[in-house]
């Protein structure tokens, strides 16, 4: 049977305890070798900064996956008007949500820690907030039908009824209210880890380069860009993680497939572990 014909098992999203200790476990690894990279001087900023800055990126890319199951995803389906959800991919809507908090957060760094964690949860938020709203623009007076979810009988927050308003033969269509807000509040966790991850690497790289002799306002340019393409390039590997735990469409925080979430935290503290050691040891070639 080829891949696309394949269909998933029955198994399939289900929490695997051995894979995620061994997961778990080689995070930890990956923390210890950025330990003894700094205290043995191979990376500046002794044995706690390479060390903080990790756990800080592992941290920030468990936010990004749990926040991407929150985002609704109705894929080439809601085009037509048979899926609730925005009518594109996991990965490139939680990637689009969380380059947004990116801007915000970036924008707001020099305001400080918290004010850039803010500012790139805003972001987000904001972003998925105006998405969510033109879709529903567009389902209601561009194609003429309402919101209404295919995986419960009433709106968890609003009580509303779904069925009365889910067209014979689809799964339902448009954003209703729950996945509206869980839109949203993907969006707000997409862009505060995003954000965490790159304040991470913005402060470890600024506190390396003198150390190379690296000053000035090119030293700050290339902190700046070197943590920009690092942050975006892991949002991805963790965005795309979460897109195959979710296999398909997802409606929101009510969906049956968010109860995957867990699975994808512990893959993405994994990745994160090892993408974050080697955004640390780039500083070690130059």
């Amino acid at each position: 049977m080829s891949a696309i014909a394949a269909k998933p098992g029955a198994n399939a999203g289900a929490f695997q305890p051995v894979a995620s200790v061994i997961a778990i476990i080689l995070a930890i690894i990956f923390i210890g070798v950025a330990y003894f990279l700094g205290n043995s001087g191979i990376l500046a900023g002794g044995a706690m900064l390479p060390a903080q800055t990790l756990v800080g990126i592992i941290v920030g890319a468990a936010l990004i996956a749990f926040g991407v199951h929150f985002v609704p995803v109705g894929g080439a389906p809601a085009a037509m008007g048979q899926s609730p959800g925005i009518a594109t991919g996991v990965a490139m809507l939680a990637t689009g949500a969380g380059l947004a908090g990116l801007f915000g957060g970036a924008w707001a760094a020099s305001l400080g820690f918290g004010v850039a964690l803010a500012g790139g949860a805003i972001g987000g938020g904001l972003m998925m907030a105006i998405t969510c709203l033109m879709v529903n623009i567009s389902y209601v007076y561009g194609m003429g039908i309402p919101a209404a979810s295919g995986k419960v009988e009433k709106d968890p927050i609003t009580g509303d009824s779904q069925a009365a308003y889910k067209s014979q033969g689809t799964e339902g269509h448009g954003l209703p209210f729950i996945s509206y807000v869980g839109g949203v509040i993907g969006g707000l966790f997409g862009g505060l880890g995003g954000t965490l991850i790159y304040i991470e690497l913005l402060d470890f790289y600024n506190a390396s380069f003198p150390a190379l002799n690296i000053a000035g306002e090119g030293a700050s340019a290339l902190a700046v860009g070197l943590a920009g393409i690092f942050a975006i390039g892991m949002f991805l590997v963790i965005a795309v993680l979460s897109a195959y735990n979710i296999t398909g469409t997802i409606e929101g925080p009510h969906d049956p497939k968010f109860k995957r979430f867990p699975r994808a935290i512990v893959a993405a503290i994994c990745a994160s572990g090892i993408c974050g050691l080697v955004a640390l040891l780039v500083v070690a070639i130059l």
